[in-house]
């Protein structure tokens, strides 16, 4: 039997919202505090997926401001089609709230924003029999709009908001033969998600809970994945249905850490006497009845594009005048716009760590430049492999301490820097009781992070240091890992970047 592995889309891609057109799926995620924002992905079967652009890829389209805090910025876009043409609704808790982009094909150019006066985050769209364009926003209110100007029409008005659990977002209607289903995430996006579902017939409603509420949870289980919740519902051409929805593979000791951020998922839907019956959702499952395997992901990436990739990613802003392809034509050029990674406004461009094992890499060629590798969780929580001034030195950031663990001089000229991510394969030390006991008290991180220079002289690893300080657990926030480029003073050229999973 032919399976596939979960998740379909692995690292930081969260809050997934997916629709199809003829045989075509395209999915869109949150992006927080990164441009550009909102990552579009596109797949035939639902499981492999090949990211093709970022929905709001223009300054115009996405203002996040300078001081805007780490996990705020875009949250819950959904993604609909209708009318012949492609509508993504979502949030800029940064300011302006709940606006609407629509284009004809998924690649874009996306209109520039429609923005609602409607409160409330997570918007969704659905439209009923008589063109009528409907929004349900977290809470759970529903309103009837113009999506073409963004004018409120109708309401909002108060709707199902669960089962009593805290925090009733992710709202998701669809029409589905003759009734009207309102599903939703609640308990939170930590252990307690889970999915609830309502039906009613008419959008208005009333809405009846489904019986076996919440229809999905994997909460206070020892399963692998966790955090299963904000799921969206999706039938395949061939008639069956799936579900996506974010999780988290959590690592390490007690409480265990999830490093990636929460990914997408995939599972199977049976419909039962009505209502949507859900698995567990599981490392793997059987696939789907299409299957159209891509092409491996090229791992390197030599910036001989006329455009950076579209799964580099920069905080908050990427001004033209901090990176370039032509000034050096086959390198990236970073230009230094401000003097620390502790602090927004700095020149930084990464992609998402998305395995629990894996090697990045960067030839950089410094020069007179202060730059490097980071892996980032925030301004407050990174690693930096740095070289400025004929010395190459690791620096953590962990909250308020910052600290520079190792330093080597090396040769002027091109170096290469490493950073490999292993999970922990060391048991954590057991603590002994007084008497000889072993209570069996242990601590032990997610995995650990190592920093190498290459020069002509050879190879020197650096450091090693716990990776779970680069955890949700410890940072907070909605995020997960980026490693990517960064210059702090001056100029400097990125030759390749390559990016590659490891064995574990």
């Amino acid at each position: 039997m032919r399976t596939y592995d979960n998740p379909v889309i692995p690292g930081f891609h969260p809050d997934p919202s997916v629709c199809r057109v003829g045989e075509d799926y395209y999915l869109v995620c949150s992006s927080f505090e990164y441009f550009p924002g909102v990552p579009l992905f596109h797949s035939r079967d639902l499981v492999h997926w090949r990211q093709i652009g970022n929905v709001l890829d223009r300054p115009g389209q996405l203002v996040l401001p300078a001081e805007l805090p780490a996990s705020a910025g875009i949250y819950a876009p959904t993604i609909r089609h209708h009318g012949g043409r492609f509508h993504v609704i979502t949030t800029n808790v940064a300011g302006g709230g709940n606006f609407l982009v629509s284009a004809e094909r998924p690649e874009g150019p996306w209109s520039d924003p429609v923005w609602l006066d409607l409160p409330g985050i997570d918007p969704d769209l659905a439209w009923d029999e008589d063109g009528s364009c409907w929004c349900a926003v977290a809470g759970v209110g529903l309103a009837r709009i113009d999506p073409v100007t963004g004018k409120v029409l109708e309401g909002p008005l108060p709707v199902w908001s669960g089962t009593g659990m805290q925090h009733p977002e992710a709202p998701h209607l669809y029409r589905i033969g003759d009734w009207w289903y309102l599903m939703l995430a609640e308990g939170g996006t930590a252990h307690g998600h889970s999915v609830s579902i309502a039906r009613a017939r008419s959008p208005r409603g009333p809405y009846e809970p489904a019986p076996d509420n919440p229809v999905l949870s994997h909460r206070s289980t020892g399963r692998p994945i966790q955090c299963t919740g904000h799921a969206d519902l999706i039938q395949a051409a061939d008639g069956a249905w799936w579900m996506l929805l974010l999780a988290t593979r959590p690592r390490g000791w007690f409480p265990e850490f999830h490093v990636l951020g929460r990914e997408t998922f995939l599972t199977p839907v049976e419909w039962v006497d009505g209502w949507p019956r859900v698995g567990p959702v599981l490392e793997r499952h059987p696939a789907p009845a299409a299957w159209h395997p891509l092409p491996p992901e090229p791992e390197r990436d030599d910036f001989d594009a006329p455009d950076l990739a579209p799964h580099w990613i920069s905080p908050r802003a990427r001004p033209d005048g901090c990176w370039s392809l032509t000034r050096r034509p086959g390198r990236l050029t970073l230009t230094a716009a401000g003097d620390s990674l502790d602090r927004p406004g700095h020149t930084f461009v990464g992609r998402r760590q998305q395995h629990p094992d894996c090697r990045a890499a960067a030839r950089l060629e410094a020069g007179s430049a202060r730059a490097g590798l980071s892996v980032r969780l925030d301004e407050a929580h990174h690693y930096d492999l740095e070289v400025a001034r004929g010395v190459v030195g690791v620096v953590v950031r962990i909250g308020p301490v910052r600290q520079r663990l190792a330093e080597h001089r090396v040769p002027p000229g091109p170096l290469t820097l490493v950073v490999e991510v292993r999970t922990a394969d060391v048991p954590p030390p057991t603590v002994t009781a007084p008497g000889g006991q072993a209570p069996g008290i242990r601590a032990g991180g997610p995995d650990a992070i190592s920093f190498s220079v290459e020069s002509p002289e050879g190879t020197v690893r650096l450091a090693e240091i716990d990776g779970r300080y680069l955890s949700t657990q410890v940072a907070t926030g909605f995020t997960g890992r980026v490693i990517g480029m960064y210059v702090t003073e001056g100029s400097a050229a990125f030759d390749w970047f390559d990016y590659r999973p490891l064995t574990a």
